[in-house]
Protein backbone atom coordinates (compact mmCIF):
# COMPACT_ATOMS: atom_id res chain seq x y z
CA UNK A 1 0.00 0.00 0.00
CA UNK A 2 1.46 3.36 -1.05
CA UNK A 3 0.72 6.67 0.82
CA UNK A 4 1.30 10.08 0.91
CA UNK A 5 0.69 11.94 4.14
CA UNK A 6 -0.05 15.84 4.28
CA UNK A 7 0.35 17.93 7.22
CA UNK A 8 -1.47 20.78 5.80
CA UNK A 9 -0.90 24.05 7.65
CA UNK A 10 -3.82 27.21 6.81
CA UNK A 11 -1.08 29.99 6.71
CA UNK A 12 -3.49 32.32 5.72
CA UNK A 13 -7.30 32.46 4.28
CA UNK A 14 -8.87 31.08 7.33
CA UNK A 15 -11.45 33.21 8.82
CA UNK A 16 -12.59 36.45 8.80
CA UNK A 17 -10.90 39.68 7.70
CA UNK A 18 -10.29 37.41 5.14
CA UNK A 19 -7.66 35.47 7.09
CA UNK A 20 -4.90 38.09 7.03
CA UNK A 21 -4.74 40.27 9.68
CA UNK A 22 -1.33 42.21 7.96
CA UNK A 23 2.05 41.62 7.67
CA UNK A 24 3.34 42.28 11.06
CA UNK A 25 0.90 39.60 11.86
CA UNK A 26 2.26 37.56 9.14
CA UNK A 27 5.68 37.61 10.12
CA UNK A 28 5.10 36.89 13.69
CA UNK A 29 3.26 33.91 12.41
CA UNK A 30 6.44 32.78 10.37
CA UNK A 31 8.81 33.57 13.72
CA UNK A 32 6.47 31.27 15.61
CA UNK A 33 6.26 28.40 13.14
CA UNK A 34 10.11 28.75 12.71
CA UNK A 35 10.85 28.38 16.59
CA UNK A 36 8.99 26.24 17.51
CA UNK A 37 6.52 23.94 14.55
CA UNK A 38 9.75 23.28 12.17
CA UNK A 39 12.01 21.79 15.50
CA UNK A 40 9.10 19.67 16.04
CA UNK A 41 8.49 18.33 12.56
CA UNK A 42 12.44 17.63 12.35
CA UNK A 43 12.23 15.71 15.41
CA UNK A 44 9.44 13.15 14.16
CA UNK A 45 10.72 9.46 14.64
CA UNK A 46 8.71 8.91 11.07
CA UNK A 47 9.12 11.68 8.28
CA UNK A 48 7.43 9.94 5.63
CA UNK A 49 5.44 12.98 4.99
CA UNK A 50 4.97 16.18 3.09
CA UNK A 51 4.26 20.13 4.79
CA UNK A 52 1.64 21.50 2.42
CA UNK A 53 1.59 25.08 3.61
CA UNK A 54 -1.95 26.95 1.83
CA UNK A 55 -1.70 30.92 1.24
CA UNK A 56 -4.20 33.15 -0.37
CA UNK A 57 -3.61 34.30 -4.09
CA UNK A 58 -2.64 37.56 -2.66
CA UNK A 59 0.81 35.63 -0.89
CA UNK A 60 1.94 34.29 -4.15
CA UNK A 61 3.66 38.38 -4.49
CA UNK A 62 4.09 38.60 -1.02
CA UNK A 63 8.19 39.36 -0.46
CA UNK A 64 7.79 38.20 2.77
CA UNK A 65 6.34 34.52 1.92
CA UNK A 66 9.02 34.62 -0.86
CA UNK A 67 11.70 34.81 1.68
CA UNK A 68 9.48 31.97 4.27
CA UNK A 69 9.26 29.59 1.16
CA UNK A 70 13.35 30.01 0.20
CA UNK A 71 13.97 29.37 4.09
CA UNK A 72 11.84 26.21 3.72
CA UNK A 73 13.76 24.95 0.93
CA UNK A 74 16.54 24.73 2.88
CA UNK A 75 15.46 22.54 5.06
CA UNK A 76 16.24 18.67 3.58
CA UNK A 77 14.65 16.89 6.93
CA UNK A 78 10.99 16.95 4.79
CA UNK A 79 9.32 18.27 1.79
CA UNK A 80 7.24 21.32 1.81
CA UNK A 81 4.90 22.07 -0.98
CA UNK A 82 3.05 25.45 -1.48
CA UNK A 83 -0.23 26.12 -3.12
CA UNK A 84 -2.25 29.51 -3.53
CA UNK A 85 -5.98 29.37 -3.37
CA UNK A 86 -6.92 29.40 -0.23
CA UNK A 87 -7.63 26.69 2.73
CA UNK A 88 -8.93 23.23 1.56
CA UNK A 89 -11.76 22.70 4.60
CA UNK A 90 -14.76 24.32 5.01
CA UNK A 91 -14.79 27.20 7.19
CA UNK A 92 -17.49 28.01 9.66
CA UNK A 93 -16.61 31.61 9.98
CA UNK A 94 -18.88 32.45 6.93
CA UNK A 95 -22.13 31.51 6.05
CA UNK A 96 -22.68 27.72 4.63
CA UNK A 97 -23.03 28.46 0.85
CA UNK A 98 -20.08 30.91 0.74
CA UNK A 99 -18.16 27.98 3.05
CA UNK A 100 -18.99 25.34 0.28
CA UNK A 101 -17.96 27.60 -2.53
CA UNK A 102 -14.70 28.76 -0.68
CA UNK A 103 -13.83 24.99 -0.06
CA UNK A 104 -14.66 23.78 -3.82
CA UNK A 105 -12.69 26.62 -5.41
CA UNK A 106 -9.60 25.67 -3.12
CA UNK A 107 -9.82 22.43 -3.70
CA UNK A 108 -10.10 22.59 -7.84
CA UNK A 109 -6.96 25.22 -7.15
CA UNK A 110 -5.01 23.68 -5.03
CA UNK A 111 -5.76 19.69 -6.00
CA UNK A 112 -4.47 20.49 -8.91
CA UNK A 113 -0.88 22.12 -8.15
CA UNK A 114 -0.95 18.59 -5.57
CA UNK A 115 -1.06 16.22 -8.46
CA UNK A 116 2.62 15.74 -9.21
CA UNK A 117 3.11 15.60 -5.74
CA UNK A 118 0.66 13.29 -4.89
CA UNK A 119 2.06 10.69 -7.82
CA UNK A 120 0.74 7.21 -7.51
CA UNK A 121 -0.37 6.21 -4.23
CA UNK A 122 -3.75 4.37 -2.93
CA UNK A 123 -4.29 6.88 0.09
CA UNK A 124 -3.64 10.14 0.58
CA UNK A 125 -3.82 11.58 4.24
CA UNK A 126 -4.50 14.99 5.40
CA UNK A 127 -3.63 15.90 8.80
CA UNK A 128 -4.57 19.43 10.23
CA UNK A 129 -1.03 21.44 11.10
CA UNK A 130 -1.79 24.71 12.89
CA UNK A 131 0.69 27.25 11.83
CA UNK A 132 1.56 27.33 15.85
CA UNK A 133 0.70 23.97 17.82
CA UNK A 134 2.91 20.75 17.36
CA UNK A 135 2.62 17.02 17.58
CA UNK A 136 4.93 14.66 20.05
CA UNK A 137 7.91 13.12 18.01
CA UNK A 138 5.81 9.47 17.71
CA UNK A 139 2.59 11.14 15.81
CA UNK A 140 3.47 10.82 12.16
CA UNK A 141 4.81 7.36 13.01
CA UNK A 142 1.43 6.32 15.33
CA UNK A 143 -1.10 7.55 12.58
CA UNK A 144 0.87 5.20 9.89
CA UNK A 145 0.42 2.13 12.47
CA UNK A 146 -3.00 2.72 13.66
CA UNK A 147 -4.18 3.30 10.11
CA UNK A 148 -2.66 -0.07 9.40
CA UNK A 149 -3.62 -1.80 12.24
CA UNK A 150 -7.38 -0.55 11.97
CA UNK A 151 -7.87 0.02 8.00
CA UNK A 152 -11.84 0.60 8.13
CA UNK A 153 -10.60 4.03 10.31
CA UNK A 154 -11.61 6.68 8.38
CA UNK A 155 -10.15 9.45 10.58
CA UNK A 156 -7.72 9.15 13.24
CA UNK A 157 -6.75 11.65 16.25
CA UNK A 158 -6.32 12.87 19.93
CA UNK A 159 -8.95 13.97 22.34
CA UNK A 160 -6.16 15.44 25.14
CA UNK A 161 -2.77 17.11 25.24
CA UNK A 162 -1.27 20.44 26.47
CA UNK A 163 -1.13 24.30 25.96
CA UNK A 164 1.88 26.05 26.31
CA UNK A 165 2.51 29.51 27.01
CA UNK A 166 5.71 29.97 24.00
CA UNK A 167 6.87 33.30 26.31
CA UNK A 168 7.63 31.56 29.60
CA UNK A 169 7.59 27.87 28.01
CA UNK A 170 5.20 27.15 31.12
CA UNK A 171 2.99 24.11 30.34
CA UNK A 172 -0.20 22.58 31.25
CA UNK A 173 -2.35 19.84 30.64
CA UNK A 174 -5.18 20.59 27.53
CA UNK A 175 -8.68 18.45 28.30
CA UNK A 176 -11.00 20.21 25.38
CA UNK A 177 -14.95 18.82 26.03
CA UNK A 178 -15.08 18.62 22.76
CA UNK A 179 -12.97 16.73 19.57
CA UNK A 180 -9.73 19.18 19.10
CA UNK A 181 -8.46 20.12 15.52
CA UNK A 182 -5.90 17.75 16.05
CA UNK A 183 -6.69 14.55 13.75
CA UNK A 184 -5.69 12.71 10.66
CA UNK A 185 -8.38 11.91 7.55
CA UNK A 186 -8.04 9.19 5.35
CA UNK A 187 -8.90 9.34 1.44
CA UNK A 188 -8.13 7.19 -1.36
CA UNK A 189 -6.36 8.76 -4.45
CA UNK A 190 -9.15 8.74 -6.28
CA UNK A 191 -11.65 10.37 -3.70
CA UNK A 192 -8.48 12.82 -2.72
CA UNK A 193 -8.05 14.27 -5.92
CA UNK A 194 -11.75 14.51 -7.18
CA UNK A 195 -13.00 18.79 -5.29
CA UNK A 196 -16.88 17.06 -5.19
CA UNK A 197 -15.86 13.65 -3.94
CA UNK A 198 -13.48 14.90 -1.53
CA UNK A 199 -16.31 17.72 -0.04
CA UNK A 200 -18.41 14.43 0.20
CA UNK A 201 -16.72 12.17 1.52
CA UNK A 202 -15.89 14.70 4.78
CA UNK A 203 -19.79 15.57 4.94
CA UNK A 204 -21.84 15.20 7.72
CA UNK A 205 -24.12 11.96 7.92
CA UNK A 206 -27.03 13.78 9.86
CA UNK A 207 -28.07 16.98 11.12
CA UNK A 208 -25.93 18.24 13.66
CA UNK A 209 -26.62 21.89 15.59
CA UNK A 210 -27.01 24.12 13.05
CA UNK A 211 -25.58 22.29 9.95
CA UNK A 212 -27.51 19.82 7.69
CA UNK A 213 -26.40 16.15 6.45
CA UNK A 214 -24.35 16.56 3.80
CA UNK A 215 -22.62 19.61 4.60
CA UNK A 216 -18.78 18.97 4.58
CA UNK A 217 -16.72 18.79 7.88
CA UNK A 218 -18.21 22.06 9.49
CA UNK A 219 -15.60 21.99 12.38
CA UNK A 220 -13.30 19.98 14.17
CA UNK A 221 -15.48 18.83 16.64
CA UNK A 222 -18.34 17.20 14.40
CA UNK A 223 -15.27 14.76 12.68
CA UNK A 224 -17.17 11.67 14.36
CA UNK A 225 -20.48 12.42 12.70
CA UNK A 226 -18.83 12.82 9.09
CA UNK A 227 -16.59 9.81 9.54
CA UNK A 228 -15.54 6.72 10.91
CA UNK A 229 -13.60 8.58 13.30
CA UNK A 230 -11.00 6.95 16.32
CA UNK A 231 -9.52 8.95 19.10
CA UNK A 232 -7.21 8.18 22.05
CA UNK A 233 -6.49 9.78 25.06
CA UNK A 234 -3.06 10.00 24.69
CA UNK A 235 -1.67 13.48 25.05
CA UNK A 236 -0.36 13.94 21.57
CA UNK A 237 -0.67 17.25 20.68
CA UNK A 238 0.43 21.29 22.64
CA UNK A 239 -1.31 24.24 21.64
CA UNK A 240 0.89 27.26 21.56
CA UNK A 241 -0.48 30.20 23.16
CA UNK A 242 1.47 33.70 21.96
CA UNK A 243 -0.51 36.74 22.21
CA UNK A 244 -1.12 36.62 18.32
CA UNK A 245 -3.69 33.71 19.05
CA UNK A 246 -7.57 34.33 17.48
CA UNK A 247 -9.39 32.70 20.26
CA UNK A 248 -7.29 30.58 22.07
CA UNK A 249 -5.19 31.48 25.68
CA UNK A 250 -3.09 30.26 28.23
CA UNK A 251 -6.05 30.31 31.12
CA UNK A 252 -8.45 28.90 29.08
CA UNK A 253 -11.19 26.72 30.78
CA UNK A 254 -10.33 23.92 29.09
CA UNK A 255 -6.63 24.17 31.03
CA UNK A 256 -5.88 21.90 33.55
CA UNK A 257 -2.50 21.23 36.43
CA UNK A 258 0.99 22.95 35.10
CA UNK A 259 3.15 20.22 34.59
CA UNK A 260 7.05 19.30 34.10
CA UNK A 261 9.01 21.24 31.23
CA UNK A 262 10.11 17.74 30.96
CA UNK A 263 7.05 16.93 28.75
CA UNK A 264 9.12 19.44 25.96
CA UNK A 265 11.53 16.42 25.29
CA UNK A 266 8.63 14.56 23.61
CA UNK A 267 8.17 17.47 21.40
CA UNK A 268 11.74 18.70 20.26
CA UNK A 269 11.02 21.80 22.09
CA UNK A 270 13.07 21.07 25.34
CA UNK A 271 16.35 23.48 24.65
CA UNK A 272 14.11 26.30 22.23
CA UNK A 273 14.20 29.78 24.09
CA UNK A 274 10.97 31.71 25.14
CA UNK A 275 9.48 33.23 22.50
CA UNK A 276 10.22 37.12 21.80
CA UNK A 277 7.93 39.34 19.70
CA UNK A 278 6.13 42.82 19.25
CA UNK A 279 2.48 43.16 20.10
CA UNK A 280 0.40 46.31 18.85
CA UNK A 281 -1.69 47.94 21.51
CA UNK A 282 -4.47 45.86 21.46
CA UNK A 283 -2.78 42.70 21.59
CA UNK A 284 -1.20 44.26 24.47
CA UNK A 285 -4.47 45.59 26.39
CA UNK A 286 -5.92 41.95 25.39
CA UNK A 287 -3.15 39.73 26.72
CA UNK A 288 -3.78 41.03 30.72
CA UNK A 289 -7.98 40.34 30.63
CA UNK A 290 -9.06 37.57 31.57
CA UNK A 291 -10.15 35.23 28.70
CA UNK A 292 -13.90 35.21 29.40
CA UNK A 293 -13.30 38.97 28.97
CA UNK A 294 -11.85 38.80 26.07
CA UNK A 295 -14.39 36.61 24.43
CA UNK A 296 -16.77 38.93 25.57
CA UNK A 297 -15.63 42.33 24.14
CA UNK A 298 -15.66 40.50 20.60
CA UNK A 299 -19.38 39.77 21.05
CA UNK A 300 -20.29 43.03 22.96
CA UNK A 301 -18.83 45.38 20.29
CA UNK A 302 -18.73 42.83 17.18
CA UNK A 303 -16.11 41.71 15.35
CA UNK A 304 -16.46 44.26 12.67
CA UNK A 305 -16.03 47.59 15.52
CA UNK A 306 -13.52 44.44 17.01
CA UNK A 307 -11.57 44.66 13.97
CA UNK A 308 -11.74 48.27 13.87
CA UNK A 309 -10.52 48.90 17.07
CA UNK A 310 -7.27 46.33 16.21
CA UNK A 311 -6.58 48.46 12.93
CA UNK A 312 -6.74 51.73 14.82
CA UNK A 313 -4.13 50.24 17.55
CA UNK A 314 -1.88 48.88 14.54
CA UNK A 315 1.04 49.85 13.61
Amino acid sequence: MKIIHFLAVPFTGLGLYNGFRGNRWLKNRIQIFKQFVIPSLQFQTDKNFVLWISWRREEKSNPIVKEFIEYLNTITDFKSVHTFNGVCFYDDKYEDEVARDRLLTSLHGSIGELLDTIGEVDFVYMTIQPSDDVYSRYFVAGVHKMFEQVPQLQAFGFSRGYIMNYQTKEIKEYNPTTNPPFYTIKFTREVFTNPNQHAQYTALKRDVGKYKAGTPLPSHEYVGDCLYYGAIKERGFIVGCHGENISTHFNIPFAGEIVSSEILKDFGLYDIPPLKIRFNLWKKILKVLPHKAQRKLRYWFGEKIYQKLYEFTRS
